[in-house]
């Protein structure tokens, strides 16, 4: 065959070739685990279930999210109710079974590096969800932690000073984990507000943010420093805020001593509204929903993501995080926030009859 000849025939088998291609459909992007026409299995891995919300509140406002974006694609859910071992096993069966996009709510952020890094091993893309996991995540969601921690500060400031001066008597502070990177920040952003103001008697970092432990820590604190001198106690979330809300009582503090939250739990509101609690933030979910839903079908498509900021989790650098304004929560606004954005229905708000000097409610289920 002539030069001439063999340029043609190449030409021809090219020519096949992109016919075969345009037959079979346009190749996936570099990097993607499927399209959005066809779908693909998306694991959904939350922390815990119980008063938390993520049972509840985020995995069907996930649900509901990734249907809009990718109907062709499958949600397959794990919780793994605070157990971190748990959940390892969990994302591994994913893995297992063919899964390579995530979106994990971890329960032991470091802990969870190991399973991180076998599902990238594996091809697969990761979504940390509300908890910056460590290990090569591609994405990110969550809230301004440090902003979090200012408005629980600043909260607490402007309650003990209702009360008198600042430094009339020392205040407690029982912060998340020690492991947790955003509970760090949480904590900073406290200090960023609190130091220098008001006298920090006792402080406490509490492991797996156990309400148990954060209450044998506050009792621990309160009898050091006289529960009567107590004039505010700093706790970083509404869990742990549930177990020194009942040793606040059980050592007398004085009615009404500032107690701060965050999560907007159902049972954090309930204090709030009876006067147990002074605050707590509330971190709105659909938003936060939507932005994982957006991160894991981009990734799983192989397009490239892009958030409104970028992170750092210690193992990986400038990862695309979407991040949601959070929100503070009293008695004054529970209706704007809460109800308004569905945790909580307007019939679920009660009132009780009370004594004259502040009347009670409750939030019925």
């Amino acid at each position: 065959m002539g030069r001439q000849g063999f340029r043609f025939a190449v030409a021809g088998v090219f020519l096949i070739s992109l016919i075969g291609l345009a037959a079979c459909g346009a190749p996936r992007p570099l990097g993607a685990v499927g399209t959005v026409r066809e779908g693909f299995r998306i694991g959904l891995l939350l922390p815990e279930k119980g008063d938390s919300r993520y049972d509840k509140y985020d995995r069907p406002y996930i649900t509901k999210a990734l249907a809009a974006l990718c109907p062709r694609c499958e949600v397959v859910y794990a919780n793994a109710e605070r157990d971190h071992s748990r959940q390892e096993r969990q994302m591994d069966a994913m893995l297992s079974e063919g899964i390579k996009v995530f979106i994990l709510g971890a329960v032991d952020v470091k802990a969870i590096a190991s399973a991180v890094a076998r599902a990238k091993f594996h091809g697969a893309k990761v979504v940390a969800y509300d908890r910056l996991a460590n290990g090569p995540i591609d994405g990110y969601v969550s809230y301004d932690d440090r902003q979090i921690g200012r408005m629980q500060g600043q909260a607490l400031l402007e309650a003990i000073r209702a009360g008198g001066d600042l430094r009339r008597g020392p205040i407690v502070m029982i912060n998340g984990s020690p492991s947790d990177r955003a509970a760090a920040d949480v904590k900073a952003g406290a200090h960023a507000v609190l130091d220098g103001q008001v006298t920090i008697g006792r402080e406490y970092d509490i492991p797996s943010r156990s309400p148990e432990t954060a209450a044998a820590a506050a009792a621990n604190a309160f009898t050091v420093l006289g529960a009567q001198k107590v004039v505010g106690v700093y706790v970083a979330d509404d869990r742990m805020a549930a177990g020194v809300a009942a040793i606040m009582v059980r050592a007398r503090l004085s009615p009404g001593t500032p107690l701060t939250g965050e999560g907007a739990e159902v049972s954090a509101i309930q204090r709030i509204l009876n006067g147990a609690q002074t605050m707590t933030v509330y971190k709105p979910v659909a938003p936060e929903a939507g932005n994982a839903a957006r991160l894991a079908v981009d990734l799983g498509s192989g397009r490239i993501v892009y958030g409104t900021a970028t992170v750092v989790n210690g193992t990986t650098v400038a990862i695309p995080a979407m991040i949601t304004p959070p929100v503070v929560v009293t008695s004054a606004n529970v209706i704007a926030t809460v109800v308004r954005d569905g945790l909580l229905a307007p019939g679920e708000v009660v009132r009780r009859p009370a004594g004259p000097a502040r009347p009670s409610v409750s939030v019925t289920r």
